[in-house]
């Protein structure tokens, strides 16, 4: 699948492996289930190319939490585009468990949920076979005001709003 960063297509040098697959070359950076890692772990932290895991949406961060030193990528699924648990999973991984490596959404998302992903924290995004990925770039530009706090990015309105009282108070 294709995969967009920062609102650019950019090439997907991880694997994705099943339970039960081989490990590639020790220099391929793998994606692997939280069952997986728990089981192998030692011989995957072991290998020199990068190690990810896979959160399903059932999944909860603090799951995956003693393993955060080990890992640089953390995909979390969407298995639906109005399921918002992936959300919550990104940014609790980002302000609250203070992780600093790449997240990446997988799974069922729309182009207009790009600039809320990147808000909670996600870093990369595939997007679905067959999409176009200029729709995908332009979402991060089309709507530039939010309401909400962010991980990443301006200040929401409200404290916008506040700041500029606290200087006309001054």
């Amino acid at each position: 699948m294709p995969l967009i960063e920062s609102g650019k297509l950019i090439d997907d040098a991880w694997a994705r492996l099943g339970d039960d697959a081989p490990l590639p070359a020790s220099d391929v950076p793998v994606i692997v289930s939280l069952a997986r890692l728990r089981k192998d772990r030692d011989a995957l932290v072991g290998r020199n190319g990068g190690l990810g895991v896979f959160l399903a949406s059932n999944q909860h961060p603090k799951d995956v939490a003693d393993l955060l030193a080990d890992v640089a990528l953390v995909a979390l699924d969407f298995p639906k585009f109005r399921d918002g648990r992936g959300f919550t999973v990104a940014r609790e991984l980002r302000e609250y468990l203070g992780y600093r490596g790449t997240i990446r959404a997988v799974g069922h998302t729309i182009p207009d949920q790009y600039l809320f992903l990147v808000r909670c924290g996600v870093d990369q995004v595939e997007i679905p076979e067959g999409k176009d990925a200029a729709t995908w770039a332009h979402a991060l530009t089309e709507i530039t005001t939010a309401y909400q706090v962010s991980v990443a990015g301006p200040l929401p309105v409200a404290r916008l709003a506040r700041h500029k009282r606290a200087e006309h108070a001054a």
